[in-house]
């Protein structure tokens, strides 16, 4: 029974997601494939042997063993129609063929005069490309050639999967570990985040002379907040102080919840001295801002120390405790203001 335009397109659509769920992860030819491909090369003695994907315009080649040649628009390839067809194609003589005799690659170099393909299946039903031999010569299988093809095609098809399960494996591993260093309340980075993420930031130099900025900043009224209002009183007050923050600082910086109240601010491309200032300046302007708890209003200033290096010149460490010094003066002189230091 002929297949309708309706009942296709739902099914193509469920292809091309499979088809993406390889491309989005950063697909690419594996030593397994090209393995596969190479084997099947000799075992077949062809000109080349090719692993392939099909998404909806492009013909991607995940491996290929002798004959090299690059990607191209889907309606040149021979591969398409073994997609299309869902079948094993096998043309012994390209020439004979009423349409591919016409293509580039047949009455020009490479040549080619012998194809044959069989389809890939990533999820039952859904064909993502195809396992395919060419040849130079005119050229027929026998009975067992083509069961041989096909078990490479399953052999190639449980590579595949395995490919994508080990990228999504790799993801999920790298979401905990970002999990691990992230902050719950406030989704700003834990001090797990330093080493990892802070560090890489502070040395990495894109220019002969980069400045990098950081700030401390300590909420001054934030315990008599949890006294007189209780812990889901100061989590509500954190989770405010966090947006404020975040309306402030730029996609580059690197906010780090070093604890309680306490916030440092890692600006790696700080670009002018007087930024540090102007940021602070903002900073200190939203903590005056009351926040709103139960329909009462309540304050909770911030003290801030700052200091300004140049990238590479000064560690972590080093950072942090001037900064932590600086805070302080800045609690010593009244709260709620910004005291900047030198190394």
């Amino acid at each position: 029974m002929e297949t309708t335009l309706t009942e296709e397109l739902p099914l193509e659509s469920r292809r091309l997601t499979a088809v993406r769920s390889l491309l989005d992860l950063h697909f690419g030819p594996t030593p397994e494939l090209a393995a596969t491909a190479e084997l099947a090369q000799g075992v077949f003695s062809v000109l080349r042997a090719g692993v392939h994907i099909l998404d909806e315009s492009w013909l991607r080649i995940a491996a290929q063993a002798g004959l090299e040649i690059a990607e191209c628009a889907s309606d040149m390839s021979i591969c398409t129609r073994v997609v299309q067809k869902r079948d094993l194609i096998i043309i012994p003589d390209l020439r004979a063929h009423p349409e591919l005799r016409l293509m580039p690659y047949v009455t020009d170099g490479p040549r080619l005069r012998f194809y044959a393909g069989v389809p890939l299946e990533l999820e039952p039903g859904l064909i993502v490309g195809t396992f395919c031999l060419l040849h130079d010569e005119v050229k027929t299988l026998t009975d067992e050639n083509v069961e041989t093809l096909q078990r490479f095609a399953v052999v190639a098809e449980a590579l595949l999967r395995l490919q994508r399960a080990n990228c999504m494996l790799k993801i999920s591993e790298d979401n905990l570990s970002e999990a691990a260093m992230r902050d719950p309340l406030t989704r700003f980075y834990n001090r797990l985040a330093l080493e990892k993420v802070v560090d890489a930031n502070l040395y990495a130099k894109n220019g002969e002379s980069e400045l990098l900025g950081v700030l401390y900043l300590d909420m001054d009224g934030f315990k008599a907040i949890n006294d007189t209002y209780g812990h889901r009183a100061g989590d509500v007050t954190l989770h405010e102080v966090a947006d404020r923050i975040r309306q402030i600082v730029r996609g580059s910086d690197v906010v780090v919840r070093m604890g309680g109240d306490e916030f440092a601010i890692f600006m790696p491309n700080l670009g002018s001295r007087d930024r540090l200032k102007r940021v602070a300046e903002r900073l200190l302007a939203q903590f005056q801002e009351p926040i709103t708890l139960d329909g009462k209003a309540v304050y909770a200033g911030a003290s801030i120390g700052g200091i300004v290096a140049e990238k590479g010149d000064v560690d972590r460490n080093t950072l942090l405790a001037t900064v932590d010094a600086a805070m302080y003066e800045a609690k010593a002189r009244g709260r709620n203001c910004f005291v900047e230091r030198t190394l």
